[in-house]
């Protein structure tokens, strides 16, 4: 019987740590999701919009307001409500008739507390209309 206690005294006290560590890591996987959650979801929000903008544009502008005008307006609205960055590279022109959208940015998303990390966060992305819009 004192062999099994001593064989089993490296054992004990171990179980404060590991809570301890897991605890820790479920508290970074916790803060990385926090910041890079809403990140993600603006960008592919910001892409529903961009493609939205440019169908509304082509389809039916309003009246006495150009087609990239219009497209120019919404997108930029879109870019305001979704958080962009400031410095964000915006184009919207024409091309055979047709306009087009590229927007492209960088976003710094802190990932590790106590700014130990920052993941870049690389947006670029381009929305044409497609499907009945482009038949001729």
């Amino acid at each position: 019987m004192r062999d099994l206690v001593k064989e089993r005294q490296s054992e004990r006290g171990e179980a404060g740590a590991k809570l301890l560590f897991i605890l820790v890591l479920l508290f970074i996987a916790g803060h990385a999701g926090y910041n890079f959650i809403p990140v993600a979801y603006h960008a592919e929000n910001f892409k529903q919009e961009m493609h939205s903008a440019v169908i509304k544009g082509m389809s039916l502008p309003p009246v006495g307001v150009t087609p990239m005008d219009h497209v120019k307006n919404n997108v930029m609205r879109a870019a305001r409500e979704n958080d962009l960055p400031a410095d964000a590279f915006i184009q919207v022109k024409t091309n055979k008739g047709v306009v087009e959208v590229y927007v492209s940015y960088v976003k710094k998303v802190p990932i590790l507390p106590f700014g130990l990390y920052d993941y870049s966060y690389t947006f670029e992305y381009s929305a044409s209309p497609s499907g009945f819009l482009m038949k001729t």
